[in-house]
């Protein structure tokens, strides 16, 4: 399978949903949103341990470490398992669209386990998406968090722990991989996407780029909000983060606190220098322009302030054991 596999790689928000429906509408290409196959294997306690299982992850981890170390290759062979469990589920999906080349997985997930994905496929095609740091985070607390970004945070410090795995990936290149950053993307996709096209050994279908008029379907978890308003890809997103975060005094302080916390270097590396994020942050609130209403689908913005409420109030009362349980279900609810 690792000849026919693309993994689209970016933090939640970074613009994958959009470039995975104009892959997908390729014609060598079937995609599905998020199938989330490598995310578990990546924990089951060899590589990582697992905090929230119903077993011990640390009697797990020391187990499964001495069993392959009893294997007659080891690592090696333990991977040969877990590679063929994820080989026939991925030609499991393909069965379901037999003329195509390649299958696609867009999993955001995979960001944070990419040193087990490339040893597992390091023959793979990969496309890492990178987007401005604070639009990613800008877009994930108004998408799923009806703008509180300190509920956000505590929930999903996402840029601490997005930001560093995403240099890290693009800084040493364990794999051959096609870099592309999201603002480059939407301003010239034929460019972009011919580029990625060529990297990954796939010949350029411009059509593709208008993944609105394709008619093919893109199944799975993904963007609910926005990606489904466009036919192709636009830059009208690119620049509102400034001034949505700059509105707010409170918002802006956790933000710059947030960007401080970053390695520069990470931020060099993805292209988006911390001294230059910190001023467009200082312009926009200098400017004092009050921001656009963001426009979700109504039952979904009315979930999502629901959900937020109470996720806000568990969080600060003490009521024992069953706010708890209910407070993990809505984190999980609250997903990436």
């Amino acid at each position: 399978m690792q000849d026919r596999l693309i993994f689209l790689i970016g933090a939640p928000r970074s613009g994958t949903t959009l470039l995975a429906r104009i892959l997908s509408a390729h014609s060598q290409v079937s995609g599905r949103a998020e199938p989330h196959l490598i995310t578990p294997l990546a924990h089951l306690g060899y590589f990582a341990s697992v905090q929230k299982a119903p077993y011990d992850p640390l009697n797990v981890q020391q187990a499964i470490a001495e069993v392959v170390g009893e294997l007659p290759r080891g690592e090696a062979q333990y991977l040969d398992a877990l590679r063929a469990y994820a080989d026939a589920m991925y030609a499991g999906l393909m069965e379901r669209a037999p003329d195509k080349r390649f299958f696609l997985d867009k999993t955001p997930a995979y960001a944070l386990v990419l040193p087990f994905l490339t040893r597992l496929y390091p023959k793979a095609r990969y496309v890492v998406l990178t987007r401005h740091p604070l639009a990613i985070l800008s877009s994930y607390v108004e998408s799923f968090f009806d703008g509180d970004y300190r509920v956000a945070v505590e929930h999903n410090p996402i840029l601490e722990r997005y930001v560093p795995a995403l240099a890290k990936v693009v800084r040493e290149r364990p794999v051959d991989l096609v870099h592309v950053r999201y603002e480059a993307f939407v301003k010239d996709p034929e460019v972009g996407f011919r580029a990625i096209c060529e990297g990954i050994g796939l010949p350029f279908e411009a059509a593709a780029i208008d993944y609105g008029e394709s008619g093919q379907k893109f199944e799975g978890l993904g963007d609910p909000t926005s990606v489904h308003r466009h036919t192709r890809p636009v830059e009208s997103s690119v620049k509102k983060w400034a001034i949505e975060i700059a509105a707010d005094q409170a918002t802006l302080d956790l933000v710059v606190a947030i960007v401080n916390g970053l390695d520069p270097a990470d931020l060099e590396t993805l292209g988006y220098p911390r001294e230059a994020m910190l001023a467009e942050l200082d312009r926009a609130r200098a400017a004092g322009v009050k921001p656009p209403k963001r426009e979700a689908p109504l039952r979904y913005r009315m979930e999502r302030k629901l959900l937020v409420a109470l996720r806000r109030d568990i969080q600060h009362n003490a009521l024992g054991r069953a706010l708890k349980r209910l407070r993990f279900g809505l984190d999980v609810v609250l997903r990436e």
